[in-house]
């Protein structure tokens, strides 16, 4: 099939909101004071009044379809129900009693790597990296009182596990993204992504325990109180995933599931679950209207031929699978460093990469697991990504973002094992 050369003047909106994004942002120092909604509503305009020749109406019948798009309704939705899942069971003590049950059993000589571990696990089980390191940075400062001189290296254990949950959730807006923009099911990807991230996850694990920093610290008669039923949410949504139960019904269940805890335990009422519910879907309103007005937006620029252009110039560099993976990776890479959010990165860039696995024959589980570990490893190591800002601003900048990234060894292993996955794949 011949693809159409498409015009690159199309792309025009992409190019504003980019520009209008990162300038601000650069000249600010701060990657998150323009609001993104705003940066995304100014790139619109640009599409609306770009080709005068043709339709106003066309073009508010493309985005208005655009924004429509059942992958895109069915993923806020899904990112409405994550939301709530995760403001009741936080709301019941599961995040505490979770950390609290992971500290209360480790080894001094395993306090770091011990840390990364609990950062897996809660990121896996919230699906959030931002929420993972705000909770758990409070821990690391504490332990550098103990231990002066480890709060680079204890926090870069937190945030590297957060990252890896936030590959590999089955409630992460990323692993939402990846699948929904790949139309693939959540356990298929999961499966193929495990392989890829489970080694680098050991190997940093493994640097942690034996780097000797920690080595003399004695854990004083600490009480870390815990409740293994509030932990109960967590488990179940995890294990439910990969058993092969569908997105909608595990995430539903588990609000049901964390508010027949909070009842029993007394932490919640009616009211007060009903608060919760709406208070965590309320927290993912952004995230739900940026994807609309992307879905918007994309559909704009694939109308006027900006696509087409992409897919023609793309397409004249792939020569193979291998080509395509690649391809998708280092757009993935790009748009993350211009934009430093790997949840709207995918966004982007998925339907994009989908056109090219279908036109290589990649399977959409590979695509899937392709995006969102690169989205990851990018965001995982910007220093002015949320993540690493969150981690700093939480020890009161006694550490900088580049002293964290000295240490933190996930993301790039991550990154070569991904590459890895790409060579080792069979032309």
């Amino acid at each position: 099939m011949n693809l159409e050369k498409g015009k690159f003047a199309a792309l025009l909106p992409l190019i504003v909101f980019l520009v209008v994004y990162l300038v601000t942002s650069i000249v600010l120092q701060d990657f998150y004071k323009m609001p993104v909604l705003v940066a995304f509503l100014i790139a619109v305009v640009v599409g609306f009044v770009q080709y005068p020749k043709s339709s106003f109406h066309d073009k508010v019948e493309v985005f208005s379809k655009g924004m429509g798009d059942s992958n895109i309704m069915l993923m806020c939705f899904i990112f409405l129900l994550a939301g709530a899942f995760a403001a009741t069971s936080k709301s019941i003590g599961a995040v505490d009693s979770t950390v609290n049950f992971a500290l209360s059993y480790l080894s001094p000589s395993l306090i770091i790597g011990g840390l990364f571990l609990i950062a897996c696990f809660i990121s896996l089980s919230l699906g959030t990296s931002v929420g993972t390191v705000v909770a758990l940075s409070p821990i690391a400062v504490a332990l550098n009182e103990s231990v002066p001189g480890v709060l680079a290296l204890a926090l870069a254990a937190v945030v590297g596990g957060a990252m890896f949950g936030d590959n590999l959730s089955m409630i992460s807006d990323t692993t939402i993204a990846a699948t929904r923009t790949q139309n693939v099911e959540m356990r298929d990807k999961f499966k193929v992504n495990f392989f890829i991230a489970l080694p680098p996850a050991i190997i940093t694990f493994l640097i942690y325990t034996f780097s000797g920093a920690v080595s003399d610290f004695q854990i004083h008669d600490q009480t870390h109180e815990y409740s293994i039923i509030k932990i109960i949410p967590y488990i179940f949504v995890l294990t439910a995933a990969l058993a092969g139960l569908n997105v909608i019904w595990v995430l539903l269940s588990g609000i049901v599931i964390s508010a027949a805890i909070g009842f029993w335990g007394g932490n919640l009422n009616v009211w007060t679950s009903i608060s919760s519910v709406n208070e965590g879907m309320t927290s993912m309103f952004e995230l739900s209207i940026t994807c609309i007005m992307i879905g918007g937006l994309v559909g704009l620029i694939r109308y006027q031929g900006g696509i087409d252009y992409i897919l023609y110039q793309v397409s004249s560099l792939i020569k193979s699978k291998r080509g395509g993976e690649l391809g998708i990776a280092g757009l993935t890479a790009l748009v993350n460093f211009a934009i430093a959010n790997n949840t709207i990165t995918i966004l982007i860039a998925g339907p994009l990469a989908k056109t090219i696995a279908d036109k290589n024959g990649i399977d959409g589980k590979r695509s899937a697991s392709i995006l969102d570990t690169t989205s990851c490893f990018v965001q995982g190591i910007l220093p002015y990504g949320a993540q690493l800002l969150a981690a700093v601003a939480i020890a009161k900048h006694q550490v900088t973002s580049f002293e964290i990234i000295g240490s933190l060894y996930y993301p790039f292993l991550l990154a070569l094992a991904t590459l890895i996955f790409i060579f080792l794949k069979k032309k």
